[in-house]
């Protein structure tokens, strides 16, 4: 009697935490992208150069965090979760590449900021997104973040209307 043996199949991708390299592949394929996607030059581009600069001087391990997701060993997305105060975290710079796009990833790395911000005793986690960008606002809403009055305009190239979304932990 032969037996069948079923092999799992191979993962859609992984998450890990940052390693050394990751923050400068953040910082730029946010310029690469947002150039290409929105129209958003160097100004944006020195924008989030700032914050990862800000989030590997500052870093703190049992409050903050990044997250790299990986398809067959390539970066295809990456998130963090900031520290603002003793009970308030950001979630900042989602990104998922183009051909990555449709598969969870977004909405995997939403949820582990999530996960991470409630264990660490953060009780509220929010985060500033532009309106442009809808399928990023409707993994936001669907993970029970709300929209809230929105802040002043983006200090890049053109102002560009942002929302703020807050969620309670």
């Amino acid at each position: 009697m032969a037996i069948e043996t079923r092999l799992a199949p191979p993962a859609a991708f992984t998450l890990r935490t940052h390693q050394v390299g990751d923050i400068g592949w953040i910082v730029h394929r946010h310029g690469v992208l947002y150039a290409r996607e929105c129209g958003w030059g160097t100004p944006f581009e020195a924008l989030i150069a700032d914050l990862g600069a800000k989030f590997l001087r500052n870093f703190d391990a049992a409050r903050e965090r990044c997250w790299i997701a990986e398809k067959n060993g390539a970066r295809v997305g990456s998130v963090l979760v900031m520290k603002v105060s003793a009970e308030t975290a950001q979630l900042r710079l989602l990104l998922v590449e183009p051909e990555a796009r449709g598969v969870g990833i977004a909405k995997q790395l939403v949820e582990e900021c999530i996960a991470f911000a409630r264990a660490s005793g953060y009780r509220k986690l929010m985060l500033v997104t532009h309106a442009s960008l809808d399928a990023a606002q409707r993994i936001y809403a669907k993970a029970g973040f709300h929209a809230m009055d929105a802040p002043p305009p983006a200090h890049f190239g053109e102002p560009e209307p942002r929302r703020a979304w807050e969620l309670s932990l």
